[in-house]
């Protein structure tokens, strides 16, 4: 099976379609054994039940091979092993583009495995597909409609298809949610893994930047992207991070290991854990699922310290923005110049052109503001540095380091976003009290969320946020947590 989700003009996206034409003749759906027969049940859910939820945008030509090869090896099986797993389709893997969700790159059929890829596939994962996102990581419009790609079109909610199923990370969350595969990865600048995973009542886990190796992802702001797990177990996500865990990353050893037997923390009698203030106060029904959860940690032994904010400089929200806007032009035109094919040429400017020819596709529902920005941003490199400094120094120095080490905190918890709005492409996403996600990503802290709550019949996700550097004991506490909480 190959399918791009959309309805677009068969000459826009002919040549993406060549390069995703996969065998489906006779015998290409016997069973040969248990990773096969896994396989073959995923691509079977994906065709029968994904054309109301476009969270897949392609199915790997190579799948089923692999599983073959899988089933026939007499060595011990890898961590991974026969583990179908769905990438966002940002993310390099050498039998599909990586398309960002955009037409113009349609047919970036790179050939490479991004180095995250390649040690899933040691490890025994058979790479199912590309799933659906926000175009280009949900950076090119200030009106942009979480989850809708050109290339893919308008993922929807795992648990109401009228609502939004939030980005980037939107098909590898709700592929999740809905069974297709128990795990994917997704990529987050800045809320893209745990606010998609927390709207659709999955395991969402955004590693300590610098974790996972970034080389082979479509970027946006490499001082903050980083790619992360999806799964529907703390086990699963901490497992996949483990696999992904760059060798040169510090600490990688030790974070490795930890992450493999979540033994970090043993019990969360005595742990230290800051509640998030700022999420709090927005809406009662939020609040009292958060409230749940924190009386699960005291009735378990931990100590809860109240009221931990952080309270950036005047300006720190433009600065920010700035930083992001001018990384984005700088990575984005030094990855298209880095392509093996002919997209080698082009650039943010082009990509802007490109969108403006195919308004009727690309522009169809919002614009391309953002791009603008980025493009006509005047900022010199001393003053994009100079604000990197100062937005990096509010969230980790003065921010998040500074409440670890004067509270001796062990993590700190609080509403990770959600409820879910309505998907409206008129006046694009809407926002329903302050998350965690802005933190953590700034400062480039691992950040987990967990499905612990509801608000009416909608998830809400509960987040965890640990120190640099210490994501195994992160999932660790995460882990316990989830397994004292009461089932939702």
């Amino acid at each position: 099976m190959t399918r791009l989700q959309t309805s677009l003009p068969r000459s826009i996206i002919a040549g993406a379609m060549a390069l995703l034409m996969l065998n489906t003749g006779p015998g290409a759906a016997q069973e040969s054994g248990a990773v096969q027969t896994r396989i073959e049940q995923a691509i079977a859910d994906i065709e029968q039940r994904d054309p109301k939820y476009h969270a897949v945008i392609a199915i790997d030509s190579e799948a089923r091979k692999v599983a073959r090869t899988l089933d026939r090896q007499r060595k011990a099986p890898g961590p991974m092993h026969g583990e179908p797993i769905l990438l966002k389709d940002n993310i390099e893997s050498r039998g599909l583009p990586t398309t960002a969700g955009s037409l113009a790159l349609a047919q970036n059929n790179t050939g490479r495995d991004a180095p995250l890829v390649a040690q899933l596939r040691r490890a025994g994962a058979v790479i199912l597909g590309k799933a659906n996102l926000s175009e280009w990581a949900n950076f090119r419009s200030e009106f942009s409609s979480s989850g809708w790609s050109g290339v893919g079109g308008q993922t929807r909610n795992a648990h109401d298809p009228d609502r939004t199923p939030c980005g980037s990370s939107s098909g590898s969350a709700v592929a999740v949610a809905l069974g297709y595969v128990d795990v994917a990865i997704g990529t987050e600048t800045s809320g893209s893994i745990v606010c998609p995973a927390s709207i659709n009542g999955v395991v969402g886990f955004k590693p300590t930047q610098g974790l996972v190796d970034g080389d082979g992802i479509v970027p946006l702001a490499t001082t903050q992207d980083t790619a992360g797990p999806i799964a529907n177990s703390v086990d699963l996500a901490a497992r996949t991070l483990a696999v992904i865990t760059s060798d040169t990353a510090q600490n990688s050893t030790a974070i490795r290991q930890g992450l493999m037997n979540l033994d970090a923390v043993s019990t969360l009698e005595g742990l230290r854990i800051g509640v998030f203030s700022r999420t709090q106060g927005f809406d009662p029904r939020r609040d009292a699922e958060l409230d749940t959860v924190l009386q699960t940690l005291k009735d378990n032994g931990a100590l809860l310290v109240p009221n931990m904010d952080i309270e950036p400089y005047e300006g720190y929200g433009q600065d920010s923005y700035d930083v992001l806007l001018y990384e984005f032009r700088r990575d984005l035109n030094s990855y298209l110049a880095g392509l093996p094919n002919a997209l080698s040429n082009m650039t943010l400017a082009s990509l802007i052109a490109f969108n403006e020819e195919h308004a009727a596709e690309e522009l169809r529902y919002f614009d391309q503001s953002i791009f603008l920005k980025s493009q006509n941003l005047t900022d010199s490199e001393e003053d994009y540095r100079k604000k990197r400094r100062d937005t990096q120094k509010a969230m980790r120095e003065d921010g998040l380091d500074r409440l670890f080490a004067q509270h001796r905190l062990d993590a700190i918890v609080g509403i990770t976003d959600g409820p879910a709005w309505m998907i409206d492409w008129v006046n694009g996403d809407a926002n329903f009290g302050p998350g965690m996600a802005g933190q953590a990503a700034v400062a480039g802290n691992p950040h987990i969320t967990l499905p612990l709550g509801k608000v009416a019949h909608l998830p809400l996700g509960i987040s965890l946020i640990g120190e640099r550097w210490q994501d195994h004991k992160l999932a660790a506490i995460a882990a316990l947590l989830d397994a004292a909480h009461p089932t939702h």
